[in-house]
């Protein structure tokens, strides 16, 4: 960690140091200070609100303008719970973890597994997103896809938590060692709900807007015969926890049609946003890729 002293670092030491500290703090201290820096991000991130405001009104334009301000700003009370809790996931001890996990569905995911091709475990980026992953792997040890960070110490930090955590921890980029982890019986932990570009996706249907969307969850379901198992988290109401949800395997999956297997999960990914909807990421630009020849929306 010599490298991670230099100046240009400790900003991010010091940020980090903070989190830390919250980490340890009593859960309902987390959750009010992660209210408090959401609304000063409202408040200071102007392009990320701005973000927000348009996904909001292109995917609930059944909502008044009133209504789509108050979703705005109690989206951004998640985000900045979100960002207490991945503090959580990394530092918290599981004595303190354990009151705060509700789950449903495990028996899927353990049905799955009986299978012997593993499970890929099909998730999405919800603001609970991370410290979910460690609740469930208080029940079910389990493989993390992740995407490195640009800031290297941070890419340090969260890699070595991750697989303190996690049985291990896959660059996003690693198909392969993906492969490998479901080949030896494992769930493997992937969230391909963001947008992208590349070239192995396809525009469906989300929330009525065409929106690029990978297809590698049906290839790779495919080629190692793994079954998909939906996994969400959900933050209860009153600091009450965390709900974890795991759905019955996918049935039918995969298909001849790559197109229709990525429009089913958007389509599933959807019912469950409109569970919880502020939680989900809106300040990601999920529709800045268009296709051919439509305006972009940012």
């Amino acid at each position: 960690m010599r490298t991670y002293l230099a100046p240009r670092y400790w900003l991010t030491w010091l940020a980090l140091s903070l989190l830390w500290c919250v980490a340890h703090s009593p859960y309902r201290v987390q959750m009010a200070l992660g209210k408090w820096i959401g609304r000063l991000f409202y408040r200071v991130a102007g392009h990320r609100r701005r973000v927000a405001e348009v996904n909001v009104s292109l995917c609930f334009p059944e909502l008044t303008p009133d209504q789509r301000a108050r979703f705005v700003k109690a989206h951004f009370v998640s985000v900045g719970q979100g960002l207490i809790e991945t503090a959580m996931s990394w530092w918290s001890t599981g004595k303190r973890l354990a009151p705060l996990l509700h789950i449903e569905g495990l028996e899927h995911l353990q049905g799955a597994l009986a299978t012997g091709h593993g499970a890929i475990l099909l998730s999405a980026h919800f603001t609970s997103f991370e410290l979910g992953g460690r609740l469930l792997a208080r029940r079910v040890p389990f493989h993390v896809m992740y995407r490195r960070h640009e800031n290297p110490l941070f890419e340090a930090i969260m890699k070595r938590s991750r697989e303190a955590r996690f049985e291990k921890a896959i660059p996003r980029e690693d198909i392969r060692a993906m492969l490998r982890s479901l080949k030896e019986n494992k769930p493997v932990w992937f969230a391909p709900d963001q947008n992208y570009s590349a070239e192995h996706s396809a525009f469906v249907s989300f929330f009525n807007i065409p929106a690029s969307t990978i297809t590698s969850t049906s290839r790779l379901a495919k080629i190692s015969g793994a079954p998909v198992v939906p996994f969400f988290t959900h933050r209860l109401p009153e600091n009450a926890g965390y709900l974890l949800r795991l759905l019955p395997m996918l049935e039918n999956f995969p298909s001849d049609d790559v197109q229709q297997d990525t429009q089913r999960l958007s389509t599933l990914l959807e019912a469950e946003i409109r569970r919880s909807p502020e939680q989900y990421l809106w300040v990601h630009r999920r529709f800045k890729t268009r296709p051919p020849g439509e305006a972009g929306v940012y």
